[in-house]
Parts: structure tokens; sequence; C-alpha cells
């Protein structure tokens, strides 16, 4: 068995199995030993009932007193039961699992784990994992993998296939220089490979992710820099003479731009009169204006008798930026004409825009994806902006920029990364910084608590609504997944309508729906149809809603820094008093050193710097700072350190080696071309 092999040839993975192999990415088996654990599970001694900490993740052994009873409360169905031991009893609820109740019988012992918390029905352990005595014992002081799953794929299934695989496999050959592995004391990549998928201890779990996160970092910035040595710097064929119509949006804006607004804005205005073409990356944080940046360069490109285009990572944004920019050019009288391409429009709509594109009858384009289709024929495309360039990489940037005579690039990001970071991670970018917020915005007020805050914070999120506002509420996951003990935006939804009005119309949006099924439920949040959107991170980026002011996120503690503040921008938007809830599922609430850092500032600038100070290279379980370059466990905050040396042994050897023709980099050489083919096109495209 080889890693190109298709992950059906392992033992047990028929079709459909496959099928839902191919849900979660994994479709060879180098898919499925890349596919890392979400986590571990520590399997930790029982603890008496009566010792039991509530908000934690306890174990308890004990016998079921009563007999299971089902319960429903509106939608959410419930089966409960009473476990007793020596010094006390607890409530044991599960929701939505009736089939328990054939498993689980009066009399019995058990082994419980899950969470204990203050509810409804008292002191209850909710949804708890149930394991026989004498099964727990061999389990008990190791350390488990928890796969992230989908539905019709238990962790069980996936971990039983990468045992087969480790077994089996004919594994990558080591690649890294001896000299690189032994200056970083870095682990051997067969043995990496399958500790972090089996570790015995902590420490050597840590071992073994150090060296996999190094090669994540290492190959990615190869791959980076040699895209850039291939780029010889173009000189600029456009003349970006004429600035009357921004310079008049300029002086009738209602409000003044920020002195780093106008700094940067110089920046672009000199990159588009200067020798040779832009390329540039404008890092500003959530709320700091860099749209009208955008607009103000768009604007004068079109003046010079150009085209420009903006793309944007959601359709609904695409439209707020085309129905806010034509309203401007309206308001101002500036002649612009702006046309929207989106991959929901009708066909005949499509043709109209590629059409409108190809004949110069218009000026800006703005849309999604479907900007970089093979069926739009720009006609002399002189500047493409891509909004929010964590969800556009590397490869995107290149397809856009071959729509044109090699236009200049803008890219936007509100991914606040102190520049250190920055300057690896996008070294084929020049990087303006937008680090002044509008003196206009009113703060957003924060608070960290525990779950047993939760019927509060109800209260509130209906005394909101009442007062005609919206809320989102945040889920780590999707629906219920088998070991992992984290809130999902199904059965969430579900609670909270049972919990407030029905008057309060409480609905769900998340990656896995259709495409149009998000655009409509985002449409119907805009015009106030629903008051609370209980969401994935899938919200993170991709609507601007000025009536939502309230941002409530459940499980804080599993999301990175970057994460929870790119979440948080998503109120404080219009010009009411906005809020955000960090509830702490692990218990800690206000002692939560790093949710501290969001409570006490909205500087996310200074979040990522904090953060980078506060974390450590052990602190990687269950965090992971999304919202940027998405790695597989690499995290470019807590392993900055590692960051910094991939990329100094990148660039020594590029230096020294520019083509890998030494022996001792030609096992690199093949590992970087098949780094290109497969996960750098695939990740960053």
């Amino acid at each position: 068995m080889r890693e190109s092999d298709p992950v059906s040839k392992c033992k047990g993975i028929g079709p459909k199995t496959a099928e839902a192999f191919r849900h979660l990415g994994i479709e060879t088996v180098g898919d499925l030993l890349r596919h890392y654990p979400a986590r571990y599970d520590a399997f930790a001694p029982a603890t008496p009932i009566g010792e039991a900490e509530e908000g934690k993740i306890v174990t308890i052994r004990g016998t079921l007193m009563t007999l299971p009873q089902a319960s429903r409360f509106g939608r959410l169905a419930t089966l409960s039961v009473t476990v007793g031991d020596g010094s006390g009893r607890v409530k044991a609820v599960w929701f939505h699992q009736p089939y328990l109740k054939n498993t689980l019988h009066k009399g019995e012992h058990w082994v419980l784990r899950g969470r204990l918390v203050r509810n409804r029905f008292g002191l209850t352990l909710e949804q708890p994992q149930i394991y026989k005595p004498e099964d727990y014992e061999q389990m008990q002081n190791t350390l488990r993998p928890v796969y992230g799953t989908v539905s019709g794929l238990s962790g069980k299934v996936i971990g039983k296939a990468v045992a087969q695989v480790l077994d089996e496999a004919d594994l990558e050959k080591e690649f890294l220089p001896s000299e690189v592995r032994g200056r970083y004391g870095l682990a051997e990549w067969n043995y990496a490979i399958r500790t972090i998928h089996f570790p015995p201890d902590r420490e050597e779990l840590l071992f073994a992710r150090e060296r996999l996160v190094f090669d994540e970092f290492f190959l990615f910035i190869l791959a980076i820099r040699r895209l850039k040595e291939k780029k010889e710097e173009k000189p600029n064929p456009f003349s970006f003479e004429k600035t009357s119509w921004s310079d008049t949006i300029l002086k009738q804006l209602p409000y003044e731009l920020t002195g780093a607004q106008k700094r940067v804005f110089g920046e672009i205005r000199g990159d588009l009169r200067g020798k040779n073409l832009m390329n540039r990356l404008i890092q500003g944080d959530v709320g700091s204006g860099k749209t009208i940046l955008a607009l103000l360069a768009l604007t004068d490109a079109a003046e010079n008798g150009y085209q420009g285009a903006l793309m944007a990572p959601t359709e609904v944004l695409a439209r707020q930026h085309m129905e806010s920019f034509t309203e401007i050019y309206e308001n101002h009288g500036i002649p612009c004409r702006p046309v929207l391409l989106t991959g929901s429009m009708t066909a005949s709509e499509k043709r109209k825009a590629y059409e409108k594109i190809a004949a110069r009858e218009a000026d800006l384009i703005i849309g999604t994806h479907a900007l970089i289709q093979e069926k739009v024929i720009y006609d002399n495309l002189a500047l493409v902006i891509t909004d929010e360039q964590h969800r556009f990489g590397v490869r995107q940037r290149e397809s856009f920029s071959q729509k044109g005579s090699t236009p200049h690039i803008l890219v936007m990001s509100a991914t606040p990364i102190p520049r250190t970071l920055a300057i690896i991670l996008y070294g084929d970018l020049d990087i303006s910084v937008v680090d002044e917020l509008p003196k206009s915005r009113l703060p957003i007020k924060n608070c960290v608590v525990d779950v047993s805050y939760r019927p509060k914070a109800y209260r509130f999120l209906q005394k909101e609504i009442e007062e005609g506002r919206q809320a989102y509420v945040i889920c780590p996951m999707v629906e219920e997944s088998e070991g992992l003990d984290a809130e999902n935006v199904i059965d969430y939804t579900e609670r909270l309508r049972a919990a407030l009005p029905p008057s309060i119309r409480v609905e769900y949006l998340h990656g896995k729906m259709r495409p149009k099924e998000k655009n409509e439920r985002m449409e119907q949040f805009l015009r106030k149809e629903i008051q609370i959107l209980v969401s994935t991170t899938v919200i993170e980026v991709g609507v601007n809603v000025p009536n939502a002011t309230v941002m409530m996120v459940e499980n804080a503690e599993r999301f990175g820094l970057a994460q929870l503040h790119q979440l948080r921008g998503r109120v404080g938007r219009g010009s009411h008093q906005s809020y955000c809830i960090f509830v702490d599922g692990s218990g800690d609430g206000e002692n939560n050193a790093r949710l501290k850092i969001l409570k006490d500032s909205n500087d996310g600038f200074r979040i990522a710097s904090e953060d980078l100070k506060l974390r450590g290279p052990g602190d990687v379980f269950g965090v992971r700072q999304s919202g940027n370059l998405e790695f597989s466990l690499g995290d470019i905050f807590t392993d900055s350190r590692i960051l910094q040396a991939a990329s100094d042994t990148a660039e020594e050897i590029l230096r020294s080696d520019p083509e890998f023709t030494l022996p001792e980099h030609r096992p690199l050489a093949d590992r970087l071309d098949r780094y290109r083919k497969e996960s750098f096109d695939r990740l960053y495209l």
C-alpha cells in the first residue's frame, strides 16, 4: 500500500464509507495519514460523585438508580437516568439518543464521562459517554486519538484505518537533511507520523507534533519563496494620473479618513503610479476602514480608462459591496459603472454581465470566485482586489492576475498578524497596515463567563431582541460528534428555541449547507426575518449586519484568539452598543488567561501580540488559530518559534543550493514537488 493509493484499499472501506471519507477531504492513503486527531482523550480515574467539580469534564463510576426516562421539550428529545455511588447522586441526560433506553438498565454498573453542569434538570452530567467498568480500566491513563468525523463515519473506523495504514503502507522516506534535524532536535518523519496518531504519552506527542509542524511551515515557505523568485518585478504598463473622481468622494464623505487610512492610501497610489506593478497586502483590524480604500483605488482605475475587479469571499458580501459602492457613486455624481457577477446568478444574468464586461460597459466588476471563470473576458483590467486574503490563496491570485495584461494586485485582510510573522507568511507581497480605528466606532463591551451564566445570557439576548436588535450564537461544531465534548449548531438551535419565546425566530447556519441555502439564510438575517442566528465560524467572514449587537461564543476556549476577534467583528457595526459574551466550557471562566486578553482589549494587533507572548509550544490541545492560513497542525501564533526556524532554514537552503542539486537536498526536492502539486495547490487555491 502506497500513500497515493485510494483509501478504499484499506480493509472494511467500501464505496459508501469511501464516500464518507471524501466528505472529510480524504481520498488517498496519504490524506488519511494527514487527517490528524482533533484532540486526545486522557482517561483519568473515576471521581466520586460527591467530589466531582461543576463545569468540568468528569468521570464517575456508579449504579443506575432508576429506569431511563424519555422526555420531550418542544423539538428537543431527552433521555435521563439517575446514577449514584456511596458519595452522592447525579442525573445523566442525553439528547436525541433514544436507542440508549435499550442499553441502560436499572441496577447496572457503568462508567460515565461527560461535562457536569447545572441546568433545568439540576446538577446534570450532560451527554456523557458510557463504558463498561472493565473496558474503562484498560483505557485508563492512556492517550486516545479523537478524530473529526462526519455523518456515517465514526472515529473508531478512522482510527482502525489509520492503524492499518501505519502497519502496512510503504511510508515516505526521510526528506529533511540530517543537519537540519540535528540542529532543531526534530524527530524522524516515520516516527512522527506514527506517534501523532497513537502517542504513548504527552512528551512523545509534543516531540512528534513539532516535527510535523516544522514540515508544514517549511514546505509552505519554500513554495512561496520559489514562487516569488519566478516572479520578476514587472514594469507598470498603466497610467494612473487622473484622481478627480476619488478626490470628490474624499471631500464629500461624511467623515474624515484616519491618519492610518491616509497613509495606506498614499502607499497604494504610489504603487499605482510607480515603475513596477503593485503586489500589496493591506492588513487592517475589523472596522478599520479598508473597504473605502478599495473603492477609492478602483475609482482611480475607472477614471483612467481601465477596469477594476473586487473579489469577495461570499455572495452576500459581494452584493453588499455592490449596493454600497453604487450608492456612493450615485450620491457623489461619479459616472463609474459597477456590475455584479456571482455563482448563483441565472445563466441569463451572467451572460448580460459577461457582455458588459467584454464590451467595456462596466468599469468595476464585483463578485466572488465567478470573476476568475474562463467565460469572463476583461477589457484592459488594471487592478484586482481580493477581500479577506485568508479565503484566497496564492494560486488564486495568480489565476486572477492572468485575466488581464497582468494587473496590479491588492489583497485585504482583517486578520491581525504581527509584522514579523506576516513578512514570513506573505513573502510575495509588500505589506501595509491600517492600525487605527475611526473615532465614531463604539467599543464593544466584552465578558468571559462559564456555562452557569447561560440562563442570564439568554435573558439578555431576549432583551436586546425585544429592543429590535439581533444576535449571533457561535458553536464549534455542526452536529454532535463522537468523543468531542462541544456545543453543535443543530442541537443548540433546538435548545435555544425551547428556552426563548416562540415569537423569537432562531435559525442555524453552517458550512455543510448548500451555497444557495446559506445565502438565503444570511439574506433573511439581513432582512431581520431571523432574530438569532446559531452558526459555526462560517459567519466569521462575509456579511455586514449593523443591527446585530450581540455575539455569544460557546466553547470559546476551543477557538484561537485571532478567530474569536474576527467573530467579535461581526457586531459593533451600527450605531447601537454591542456586546460579546465568551462562554468558557472548560469551567475556568474569568481565570482563563487567553480569554481575559480578549475581554480587556478590542485591538486585534495587541491581542495577537499578547497571545504570542502568553502561549508556548506545549499549548497545543483543542485550540487553533484559524481565520488566517489554515495549516493542518501548525498555528502561526502558538508555533511562531517553529515558524521562524522553518523560515531561516528555507532561506539558508535556497541561498546555498537554490536548485537542490546537492545529494542531501534531492529527497527534499522530490517532496517539495509533490507538496506543490498536492497540498499547496489544494489548500491555497
